[in-house]
């Protein structure tokens, strides 16, 4: 491996470690802590980690736990606590799983004392992990709107509108269920803005979103939101005793990569233009900004989206992303581009993205592999195993959106 590519890692594994659930959480239980008895809710693919800090804090003050997280996210040891129910559900699919983890949830807050403080922690996936549906939906009502969701094409701003308007949780009706109690929440952002109100489907906050327009979606979509319950009054008193706090976001996660880099003897800029959009454009753009850039790192944070074809094939948009960016750093040899989730996955799959540089075209096409097929056919992590630039990291503790790392020397 060169040094530049080992460079690159580096600064991308600084930059996790800096949004790590349980320093994050541990941090601000010091800096605040809560006083009495104390029920933890933690919720997400950075559950676990979240988790994890909260018992350091709070020490013989945490009454009891529930964690809801995706399969392979639990930390080692935390199933044999006795103060600690894990449940395992459906990501990024919701599966009956999900629907038996909305019932523990809502079970687990009728249950909690009531003078004590319920403690949220709350990460991205959430959305997919835990449920309650309305009243004539099906499981499979709900997983089809999620495939169409997750192939649609849509920001996360519009996907969470329509999940709120079909659930009888998000959108802040859980509030209803913790009415009258102390509540606390801390939230890692995995969203474009940081709102509350979108992080895993916004399950406490007043659901300001705007209205969906029902032209855009198919006519058996529009049957299910025509039945959909209303949102709750934004100005009802459930609201009033739920305090909210961003714990980690993208911006800590970039602040940490700019600071690793400097302390490597680069020149550093980060781009405060968000990603979004198509992949492969972004992609495209980023890998010619980097071209046409001056030397040292280059830092972006945001999350694209790829419209899927019927039947698409492995790797999702941080692939996608890198793939197109390696069509344009192609040839060249002082140049690296990284495009990865901060959760440690990138769609369906181990891998959390991809490293590219000047090779990763020729390295590919060895294969027999054509970019212009794979892109295509949503197929980008087939070309980037046989070019050897996938990234896999595992469950990372953390989800802030994806991380963009470039370096040019």
């Amino acid at each position: 491996m060169s040094n530049s590519r080992a460079a690159v890692l580096d600064i991308f594994h600084a930059a996790l470690a800096a949004v790590h659930g349980a320093a994050r959480v541990q941090r601000f239980l010091a800096a605040r802590p809560l006083q009495g008895e104390v029920c933890v809710v933690a919720m997400g693919k950075a559950a676990g980690a979240t988790l994890e800090g909260a018992p350091r804090a709070l020490g013989e003050r945490l009454n009891s736990a529930l964690l809801i997280t995706k399969p392979g996210h639990v930390p080692p040891g935390m199933e044999s606590l006795a103060e600690v129910t894990v449940m395992e559900a459906g990501h990024p699919l919701p599966d009956e799983r999900s629907l038996r983890a909305g019932r523990m949830l809502l079970d687990f807050i009728a249950a909690a004392p009531g003078g004590g403080t319920l403690l949220f922690l709350v990460s991205g996936g959430t959305s997919s992990l835990v449920e309650v549906l309305p009243s004539g939906m099906t499981l499979d009502d709900l997983r089809r709107v999620n495939q169409w969701l997750l192939g649609s094409g849509w920001d996360i701003h519009r996907m969470n509108a329509l999940r709120k308007r079909l659930s009888c949780i998000k959108g802040g009706r859980l509030a209803e269920a913790v009415r009258g109690r102390r509540v606390v929440q801390l939230l890692i952002s995995d969203v474009p803005g940081d709102a509350p109100a979108d992080i895993g489907s916004g399950l406490l906050m007043a659901d300001k979103s705007a209205e969906i327009d029902e032209t855009t979606v198919p006519e058996w979509l529009r049957t299910l939101l025509q039945s959909a319950p209303s949102s709750p009054d934004p100005e009802t008193s459930a609201f009033a005793h739920i305090e909210t706090h961003i714990v980690a976001s993208v911006d800590h996660a970039l602040a940490a990569a700019a600071a690793e880099s400097r302390k490597m003897g680069y020149a550093v800029q980060v781009h405060a233009r968000r990603l979004s959009g198509d992949a492969a454009t972004a992609g495209r753009r980023l890998a010619q900004t980097l071209v046409d850039g001056a030397t040292g790192v280059h830092l972006w944070g945001g999350e694209t989206s790829v419209e899927l074809p019927p039947a698409p094939g492995r790797g999702r948009r941080n692939q996608h992303l890198a793939l197109a960016a390696a069509e344009v750093l192609a040839n060249r040899d002082n140049v690296w581009l990284l495009a990865a989730g901060s959760d440690g996955s990138d769609g369906p799959g181990e891998d959390a993205g991809a490293l590219v540089d000047g090779g990763t075209v020729a390295r590919g096409e060895l294969d027999g592999l054509s970019i212009t097929d794979c892109l295509r056919r949503a197929d980008a992590g087939s070309f980037l195993e046989a070019s050897g630039d996938l990234v896999t990291t595992g469950p990372t503790g953390t989800n802030v959106m994806d991380v963009v790392i470039g370096l040019k020397v």
